[in-house]
């Protein structure tokens, strides 16, 4: 890919062409401090990837802001934030991607389409206290929320860019003289005194905020950002303009002492007992005709000498009604990135388990590793369970969770599951630049093969397929590591591969720059010969196959929904498109039997009948960012970020029940992908942020 070039303040001559395994597409805009990229995930789904400025990455104390950052995103994700997908702190350009949500700043808006009206207002309102209360929830504090940093996505609206907010428990302190913060925006304590600024000062930016979209002005105007520091410590706010009915509340939210002002509960609960016009419906922005430029890139900080200047290209928008409220991370087991350090590792530690009888089943509870937290990636195979986590690649017993061995394998973490192949236990090392093969039984090394430009790794059966920067693709042998074909595919650009436990097949797709086709192809991945080729017109995802046909998701590439499933059969060359009453934003999904599961960002459940095209039925989770589905025995599972496990009927989408949240201690670890449960004879095996691997009986959810 030619480097993109920007023109934005800072920006480096030449960008980057990966961060990590995402390929960044295009420059969305730069900011102060680093760069933001549209780029796409190996599976196809849109992110906003922010890379530090090469400048800034030299700076220790500048990484430590950013670790703070990432730590702060990730506690937050939520149905009101942009969530984080993946982040490394430690890179030598370190950068963090997160969702690509389409939409507006409110900035934007306001400028473009003139002051909110007033059920806009409240609408929009009970969507930002109900993001401050979960920011809140967690100990951190924005500290910088404003115009800018509000997304008005189609499903609600979003507050991005933590790059100054500060966990309650953070080691780093703000100096003393050094205001951190737009001035138009910032609570009086921030000027008076800052390192002692907390969750109130958000509530006073918030009401400048509602000021600024219920007028188009803010409550302390002035071209000198000195004048400003000194209204808003001394001066009355101007609230002409503001809905008469909310006029107390805001007044009350920019109250000069933090204590005066409402909590964010409180705000909510005022927020209901309003004009009854007031109802809970997901905040949609105003629709324009023609075209629609964005505001600031997402994520990127916008400094006051820029806030009018345009960062990004034009985006074409639907109108649509979505249900989701968040982001889904479509994975499919790729591998993850480790480093090989040879030898033995050490003694297995002791486990504490705890159980709990369920219908016969003895529920248990692991931490392989012992010490620290972050979620564990497990494969299932040889009656046992495979797990990495923190450097650490171990066994436990699926019956009761006993350990059966432990190796250490690298310090550096994965975010990705390690995967069986050809009686193996495969584990990619050096940065995904190498593969080493572990025994089942007892953890020892088997083979290792470089893989020096891998762009991403499937298993299909006895297979790993490789692809590379250059778009070709090698089967190598699971079993011994030799090299068993390679070749390039049909169609042009980077293939996605798409793979199923126990098929022995793989799935290449490839869409055209437009979107406007999809050139597939589906190879033995034994030889790699193609079994067959069809160029469909769309962008479309494979998610499985049904009675000898592939199951594919509609894409829009403009608006990163799926808005259809598609069922193609390739013996007759026919294609059935069966629309989805509304969009799903990034969508994950699993096929069982006649029906396709669809677990969208926010935790909307859909089953697909691929019969009769018709939806069965529909499930509100609320859970932020799901895992994959898993669909066996009559229930549909899936795992959320919190580390439950929930269950719903595959019959008729009612929720059976959910494990409890095991959150860890170590906020700041980012999972690129929140692994699904695994399903082994009626029994879930699940992992958990707080280290653990847990299993309980998938046949009673309602006793979990």
């Amino acid at each position: 890919m030619t480097p993109q070039r920007s023109t934005g303040a800072g920006a480096e001559a030449e960008l980057p062409e990966y961060a990590g395994h995402y390929r960044l597409e295009s420059c969305l805009g730069s900011g102060g401090m680093g760069v933001v990229h549209l780029a796409r995930s190996t599976s196809g789904l849109k992110l906003a990837v922010k890379v530090v400025h090469a400048e800034f990455a030299r700076d220790p104390e500048f990484r430590g802001r950013f670790r703070q950052e990432v730590a702060a995103a990730r506690r937050v994700s939520g149905a009101f934030t942009a969530p984080v997908v993946d982040a490394d702190p430690e890179a030598e350009r370190p950068w963090m991607a997160t969702l690509f949500i389409p939409g507006p700043t409110l900035s934007e808006h306001v400028k473009r389409n003139g002051p909110m009206a007033p059920a806009q207002v409240r609408r929009l309102m009970a969507g930002l206290a109900e993001a401050l209360r979960d920011i809140h929830r967690v100990g951190v504090v924005h500290r910088d929320l404003k115009p800018s940093n509000v997304l008005l996505a189609e499903d609600g609206p979003k507050v991005i860019d933590f790059g100054i907010s500060r966990p309650k428990d953070s080691e780093l302190r703000t100096e003393t003289g050094k205001l951190i913060g737009t001035p138009p925006f910032m609570a009086p304590e921030q000027f008076r005194r800052p390192r002692e600024v907390g969750p109130a000062a958000d509530i006073f930016a918030l009401g400048s905020v509602m000021v600024h979209a219920a007028t188009g002005r803010g409550p302390f105007d002035s071209d000198s950002p000195y004048v400003v520091a000194y209204q808003v410590v001394h001066d009355e706010p101007e609230l002409t303009g503001v809905p008469q009915d909310m006029e107390p509340l805001v007044r009350r939210c920019l109250a000069k002492e933090p204590e005066e002002r409402p909590t964010p509960d409180e705000l909510m609960r005022e927020l209901r007992s309003l004009a009854a016009g007031y109802d809970t419906q997901a905040f949609i922005p105003a629709q324009r005709t023609g075209d629609q430029a964005t505001g600031p890139a997402q994520g990127v900080p916008e400094s006051p000498a820029r806030a009018s200047r345009r960062l990004g290209p034009g985006r074409s928008r639907r109108r649509m009604l979505l249900a989701a409220v968040a982001v889904a991370v479509v994975t499919g087991g790729v591998l993850g990135a480790l480093l090989w350090p040879g030898g033995d590792g050490g003694p297995v530690v002791k486990e504490t388990r705890s159980r709990t009888g369920v219908a016969g089943f003895a529920a248990w509870r692991a931490n392989p590793v012992g010490k620290g937290s972050g979620m564990p990636q497990c494969a299932a195979g040889a009656g046992r369970l495979l797990c990495f986590r923190s450097g650490v690649a171990s066994a436990l017993d699926l019956a009761d969770g006993t350990p059966l061995w432990r190796r250490a394998v690298s310090k550096e973490s994965t975010s990705d599951a390690p995967a069986l192949s050809g009686g193996l236990l495969l584990l990619p090392t050096g940065g995904g630049r190498r593969v080493v093969a572990l025994d089942p039984a007892s953890g020892k090394p088997r083979w290792q093969r470089d893989m020096p430009d891998n762009r991403g790794m499937r298993i299909a059966g006895d297979m790993l397929l490789v692809t590379h920067a250059d778009g070709t693709v090698t089967g190598v042998d699971g079993r011994s590591g030799d090299e068993k074909w390679h070749r390039r595919l049909p169609g042009r650009g980077m293939p996605t591969l798409t793979t199923h436990a126990g098929d022995p097949s793989v799935e290449a797709a490839t869409t055209t720059t437009d979107g406007a086709y999809t050139q597939l192809t589906v190879l033995d991945a034994r030889t790699g010969a193609a079994r067959w080729t069809a160029r469909l017109r769309g962008s479309l995802q494979p998610v499985g196959g049904q009675g000898g046909a592939l199951v594919l998701q509609s894409v829009d590439n403009a608006s990163a929904v799926t808005d259809a499933v598609v069922r193609y059969a390739p013996g007759a060359g026919t294609t059935r498109r069966m629309a989805l009453p509304v969009p799903l934003t990034t969508p994950q999904a699993a096929v069982h039997g006649h029906v396709v599961y669809l677990l969208a960002a926010g935790g909307s459940l859909d089953a697909v009948d691929l019969g009769t095209g018709r939806r069965l039925w529909h499930l509100e989770t609320a859970v932020s960012r799901g895992s994959a589905p898993v669909a066996g025995a009559g229930h549909v599972y899936f795992s959320a970020p919190d580390g439950r496990v929930l269950a719903v009927d595959a019959r008729d989408g009612k929720l059976l029940g959910q494990t409890a949240p095991r959150l860890g201690a170590s906020s700041g670890d980012v999972a690129g992908a929140l692994p699904a449960p695994l399903v082994v004879d009626g029994h879930v095996y699940a992992t958990a942020p707080d280290g653990t691997v847990f299993a309980v009986d998938g046949r009673d959810p309602s006793r979990w």
